[in-house]
C-alpha cells in the first residue's frame, strides 16, 4: 500500500476517532506514520487527561488497526 493510500485511511481512522475526543473539548491531531507505526498528539482537553493512555489503546489504536491491521504501535506525542 502506497504512503498516500495509508495517509487516507488514517485521516478515515481519525474522523471516526475525532467527535468523541471533541465531545470532552479535545482532539487528535496525525504526526507521523511510519509501515508499522503511527505517531499521534492529543490536543485541547485530552493533552492533560488523566485517562488519555486508555483511550490511546482501547479507543485510538483498535481504530486505526480496523483500517490499517498491520499497525503495530500508536504512540502518543506529549
Amino acid at each position: 500500500m502506497e504512503n498516500k493510500e495509508k495517509l487516507a485511511k488514517l485521516n478515515q481512522a481519525l474522523e471516526e476517532i475525532r467527535p468523541f475526543l471533541q465531545k470532552d473539548g479535545g482532539d487528535i491531531s496525525l504526526i507521523d506514520f511510519t509501515d508499522k507505526e503511527v505517531v499521534i498528539q492529543f490536543e485541547g482537553n485530552c493533552f492533560n487527561c488523566r485517562i488519555n493512555n486508555l483511550t490511546l489503546n482501547i479507543g485510538v489504536k483498535q481504530i486505526i488497526k480496523k483500517y490499517l491491521p498491520e499497525i503495530e504501535r500508536v504512540r502518543n506525542i506529549e
